[in-house]
This record gives C-alpha cells, structure tokens and sequence, in this order.
C-alpha cells in the first residue's frame, strides 16, 4: 500500500467541474489497488482573486509544495480577457506557480485514439498513428522576461531570454524521453531570426553528442506547424521553447480530435502538477457538458510520472480507450455517426470511465 497526499486545484470555468471527475477516478485507482490517497485544496486564478486578492495566495503555495502530487483544473475569467490594463490577473498565479515550484518542463502526449478519427478536421489517413511527445520549456522565454511600455504608452516591450543551463535541463529530459521511444527528437526555434533560439540550437546540438542513439532534427517553428498538420506521424519527441510550445501543442490538439482529450504534466525537481490543456472554458461553464477525459488522462499521468505507478495508470487509459470504444462521446468529440444517447455530460462520462474500471 502506497500512501500519498494529492492537492486539488480546481481553478476557474470548467477546471471545477473536470477536477471533481478526476479526483473520482484517483479515489477508484486507490480502492483497487489499496492506496491510501489523503486530499486537501487550494485556490488559485480568479476565484483566488475574488476570495483574498491574490492569484496564487501564500496559503496555496505552501499547500502545493507539502504535497506528492497536484491535479489542477484551469485559469482565467472573460473579465481580464476584456481588460487588458487589469494588474491583477489570473495567468499570473499560473506563471508564479510554474517559477516557485521550478515547473521547467512541460510534458504534453499528442496520442490519437482510434475511435476518434473522425473527431479531428484531419483527414483520417494522415492522422491514423500519430503519437508525439511534446516538451515545452515553462519558466523561461518573453512570459518571464522584462515587460513594459514605453514612449508615453505608445510602444511595449516583452523581453525574451534563455540560459544554457534552461535549455540544457529540458533538453536532457527530452532525450532521455526519446530513448524509451522511438529515438527520434525534433528540437523547433527560429534560429534563422531569434538570438535565444541561436543558443537554444547550440544547447541541443552539445547534448546530441551524449545521445548518439538518438536521431535529431532540427526545424524552424513555422516549417514545424507545417508538418504538423501535413504529417504528424513523423514526429516522436519534440522539445521547444516556452512560446512555441503553447502554440504548437494547441495546435496539435487537432491531432487529438480536441482539446478535451489532451493532457499534460508541469514537472521539475520537486512537485509536480497535472493539469488539462483545455483552459478555463468559461462558454460552457456551469452547462455539465465539459470533456472530462482531459483531467482524467492527467491523473493517468499523476499516477505514472509522481507516484512510479505504471499499472494503475495504463489501466486508467485503457478505461479511457474502452469508453471512447464502446461509442460514448461528449459533444466535442462526437460526430455525425454518434448516437444521441450516447452522448453524455462531464459526470456521466467520468462514469462511463469508472465503469470499467
């Protein structure tokens, strides 16, 4: 029996109600397995504002830090998207989340389930296979660099800066990821205009050298979201910066037919959090008809990465893979050919999922 202590942070929009799915499937894992799994939770994004003022309260980061584990939900609220001046925002709990737990690598799996071919814009014969593994740098890049305006107002400025030791700490993760795969590693800057993407391609070519069995290519970052979409099955592990990593991976989500099924861990040297990619959603809010197979796909991972819990895991994304194949779908993800009643909300999917496991 393993005993581990896990902080839910539900967040903003839907993060509250797909954390609830996913904390039930971790409570199912504990029960079969004979875990014994403690919960506690914390505020963060605009809930936290509107409570105590403060996107990320001391309070909550004491929480994450004393804890094995972190299943998040998401941030953000329309009310700071419209505006922009707001000097308080929720993002800013995220970044300062990422840089106070040294969160520097950010692992997002692009893996397609068969069943839902259909769900993507791709044309099934280009997607059938694809499964990519992306690693995005978190605490460096223009989010963490100087800001600012200038010239009365009139001109703003977003530094963007990396060290070689940034670069080298995920590079080394992404091809240590590589050599359990299919050794293959596409490392993606701009190179040809960037400064810190120069350094960047200098760090990644020192660490090839360690890791001869791995083969390395490297791409601009708008030939990458080219290939992307024309053909995703050529990549295997692909590391990049902060800034191109969010965009790339959004844009993967159509590898995966939405953003409802992508997962992904915030990992470092200490705790690590594991959250949806989806975003706080606030369209859908409250409707109970949010993907919840995001958070569920991220416990998966909470299992495996923190807790070395490989079986509990797989069985966790077979359950997945067992719904999806049983012809259940939220509305994201169904089509035409979809069945009326089986199309179901967050909690009846999330049981869907329990069922069979």
């Amino acid at each position: 029996m393993a005993k581990k202590h896990i902080l839910i942070v539900p967040g903003d929009g839907i993060g509250q109600e797909v954390t609830l799915v996913g904390k039930k499937v971790l409570d199912k894992i504990a029960a079969k397995f004979n875990h014994q799994f403690t919960y506690d939770e914390a505020l963060i994004g605009h809930v936290a504002i509107e409570a105590t003022g403060n996107p990320l309260p001391d309070e909550s980061l004491e929480k994450m830090r004393n804890s094995d584990a972190v299943l998040f939900g998401a941030v953000g609220h329309p009310k700071y998207d419209n505006d922009p001046s707001a000097k308080v925002r929720p993002e800013q709990g995220l970044l300062k989340m990422r840089k106070e737990l040294g969160l520097y690598a950010n692992l997002r799996p692009i893996k397609l389930f068969d069943e839902l071919l259909s769900a993507s814009s791709i044309k099934p014969e280009i997607l059938k296979g694809a499964d990519i593994l992306f690693f995005r740098e978190l605490t460096g890049d223009i989010y963490f660099g100087e800001k600012g305006r200038k010239n009365d107002g009139n001109t703003a400025f977003d530094v963007a800066e990396y060290s070689r030791f940034e670069v080298e700490r995920i590079g080394r993760k992404a091809f240590e990821a590589a050599r359990t795969r299919r050794k293959k590693l596409c490392s993606v800057d701009k190179a040809n205009v960037l400064e810190t993407s120069r350094l960047w391609r200098e760090e990644i070519q020192k660490l090839a050298l360690e890791y001869p069995d791995v083969e390395v290519e490297y791409q601009f970052v708008d030939s990458t979201a080219m290939m992307l979409i024309k053909d995703p099955r050529r990549f295997d592990v692909v590391v990049t910066a902060n800034l191109f990593g969010d965009i790339l991976t959004d844009e993967a989500s159509q590898i995966a037919g939405s953003m409802g099924m992508l997962a992904s861990a915030s990992i470092g040297d200490g705790t690590g959090v594991y959250e949806p990619i989806h975003g706080s959603a606030h369209d859908i809010t409250g409707k109970g008809i949010a993907n919840p197979l995001a958070s569920i796909l991220s416990a998966a991972l909470l299992l495996d990465i923190s807790f070395g819990m490989k079986e509990e895991s797989e069985l966790v994304i077979s359950a997945v893979d067992q719904v999806l194949k049983a012809g259940f779908r939220t509305i994201d993800i169904a089509d035409a050919t979809t069945r009326k009643e089986n199309i179901l909300g967050t909690e009846a999917m999330g049981d869907a999922v329990l069922k069979f496991l």
